[in-house]
C-alpha cells in the first residue's frame, strides 16, 4: 500500500479525549489508595458538537491517504522536560469524524494533568510540514496492519518507531465490557500508545480492585482491575504495575462500518 498525506490546515486549540516496543522497566507502582478520580480542569473552550457513532462509518481498509491536522494554538508550556512535538493525521476513508475534533481530543487528552506530562515530559502538537518526533493516526483496521507492521489483527492499536496508530474500530466501539464511557476508554488509547512511545512497557494488574496501569492491555482484559486511563491519576505519581503482559487472545477482525462491508 502506498501512504499518501492529502494536508489539511485545521488549526483549532488544544482542548478537546498489541505494541510493537521496547520494553523498559516499569516505575514502582503508586498504592492503590492514591489513586483518584479528580477531574481535569475546565476546558477553556467548548467543546465541539460529537457526531452520533452510527454517522460514523469506514471501510475494512482504507487507502492510505491522509488529512493532517493544524498545530496546536496558544503559548508553548514551560517547563524544564524534554520537548516532544507530534502531528494528528486522520485516514481520509473514515466518515464522520472531524480532523479537528480528534486531534483536539488527542490534544486535551495529553495535556491533561494526569497524562504524561505530569511526570516532566512536554508534548505539543505541529502542523503539516513541520518536524515532528511521532504522529497519531487514527486509521482503518487494514492500515493499521500496515503501520504497525507486526501480527495483522486488524483488531488492536499500536506503537511502531514514530508511529503511534489507533485503530478506528476501537475507537468508535469500545472493547466489550470495558466497565467505563467511552471517552474513557479513547483517553486510554492514546495515552496507552503514546505510553509506548515514551519508553514504556506493558505492565500488569497490580491486585484485584485495584485500577489498571495504563500500560495494562486493557483493550485484551482488565485482569480483576478496573479501568483507568491515565498515567499519573492523582497529577503527582506514575501508576503502575509490574513489567508483563498477559496472553490473551485477540478478537476476530474488524470488518468496516457502513458502506461496504457492513458488520
Amino acid at each position: 500500500m502506498v501512504f499518501r498525506r492529502v494536508v489539511s490546515a485545521v488549526a483549532l486549540p488544544g482542548v478537546l479525549a498489541g505494541a510493537l516496543v521496547g520494553c523498559a522497566p516499569a516505575p514502582a507502582a503508586t498504592p492503590a489508595a492514591e489513586w483518584s478520580e479528580a477531574p481535569a480542569a475546565a476546558p477553556s473552550r467548548a467543546a465541539p458538537q460529537r457526531r452520533p457513532v452510527a454517522a460514523i462509518s469506514y471501510p475494512a481498509s482504507g487507502g492510505g491517504r491522509f488529512s493532517a491536522a493544524g498545530a496546536e494554538a496558544g503559548p508553548q508550556r514551560a517547563g524544564g522536560g524534554q520537548l516532544l512535538n507530534y502531528r494528528v493525521e486522520i485516514e481520509s476513508d473514515i466518515h464522520g469524524i472531524a480532523i479537528g475534533d480528534f486531534a483536539g481530543f488527542v490534544t486535551d487528552t495529553l495535556n491533561d494533568p494526569r497524562s504524561w506530562t505530569a511526570g516532566g515530559t512536554r508534548l505539543r502538537r505541529v502542523g503539516p510540514g513541520q518536524p515532528e518526533d511521532f504522529t497519531v493516526y487514527l486509521v482503518t483496521p487494514g492500515t493499521r496492519d500496515e503501520l504497525c507492521a507486526d501480527v495483522p489483527d486488524g483488531y488492536t492499536s499500536c506503537r511502531n518507531g514514530g508511529r503511534v496508530v489507533l485503530n478506528v474500530a476501537r475507537w468508535v466501539e469500545g472493547v466489550p465490557g470495558y466497565g467505563a464511557p467511552l471517552t474513557a476508554y479513547r483517553q486510554y488509547m492514546v495515552n496507552h500508545e503514546v505510553g509506548h512511545r515514551l519508553g514504556n512497557g506493558h505492565e500488569l494488574c497490580p491486585g484485584a480492585g485495584d485500577p489498571a496501569p495504563v500500560m495494562q492491555q486493557q483493550t485484551l482484559g482488565l485482569h480483576g482491575c478496573t479501568p483507568n486511563p491515565w498515567p499519573y491519576p492523582d497529577r503527582k505519581h506514575r501508576y503502575a504495575g509490574r513489567s508483563g503482559a498477559y496472553n490473551d487472545p485477540i478478537p476476530p477482525r474488524e470488518k468496516g462500518r457502513g458502506g461496504s462491508g457492513v458488520r
